[in-house]
């Protein structure tokens, strides 16, 4: 198994259409061969200590079958459409 801890910086005010356009790609990604696991998650405050908010990141939890799957996934036309959508949201 195969397990992806990615965190995407986001341009201040661009988080929620990162976001939607984040999630609308996610069955795409679940519906792939070898993908266990694939969800954005964004921190919130809790209170407790030690905490230390980063409003505009994004970070991807994902789980793989194998490293095969990982990098099949990286290739397909729905992640290509994805990148291209979301490129000026992201910081560089």
């Amino acid at each position: 198994m195969v397990h992806v801890i990615a965190s995407i910086r986001v341009q201040p005010g661009c988080l929620s259409r990162f976001l939607e356009i984040f999630k609308s790609n996610v069955p795409a990604v679940r519906a792939e061969t070898g993908c266990v696991e694939y969800r954005p998650t964004v921190d919130v405050e809790t209170g407790l200590p030690p905490q230390l908010l980063e409003p505009d990141t994004v970070v991807v939890i994902e789980k793989w079958d194998s490293l095969d799957a990982l990098r099949n996934h990286l290739t397909t036309p729905h992640m290509l459409a994805y990148r291209e959508k979301v490129k000026e949201l992201q910081e560089a």
